[in-house]
């Protein structure tokens, strides 16, 4: 997914705000849903986040375009694991730079908040959604 960046995700510098690229990585996250017609929130639950690992590699600035790039990295009972990559045009013919990258594991749980079994049809649908 492609992101522009915004006055309103920067410093008063023109610097991407630390927060703002976790931001950046939802938005793609829930635009993987949003192109295939569907929503995060499925009919059984919803995702959340339940730990990640972040890498702030360089800073991005206003007006850059960034592409963020998600991957499956593992399934487990209640929970998978992405891997999410930044990266900005650094100015070279097909040439982009990581910048930023994190590994999130998000929990499936109920609508009432209780942690619940990925079903083999849910399972499918994140490794159909985000490949393996």
């Amino acid at each position: 997914m492609k992101i522009r960046v915004y006055y309103e995700d920067t410093d008063c510098g023109g610097i991407v705000y630390h927060s703002a690229y976790l931001n950046f990585c939802e938005r793609a996250r829930s635009e993987v849903f949003f192109k295939k017609g569907l929503t995060p929130i499925l009919n059984s639950g919803h995702f959340v986040a339940k730990k990640l690992e972040a890498d702030y590699i360089s800073s991005a600035k206003l007006g850059d375009e960034l592409e963020v790039v998600t991957k499956l990295v593992e399934v487990r009972a209640a929970s998978f694991v992405l891997l999410q990559t930044i990266f900005k045009d650094n100015g070279i013919p097909s040439g982009h730079k990581k910048i930023f990258e994190m590994s999130i594991t998000l929990a499936y749980i109920t609508f009432e908040g209780k942690l619940q079994k990925i079903t083999k049809d849910v399972e499918e649908l994140v490794e159909s959604l985000f490949g393996r």
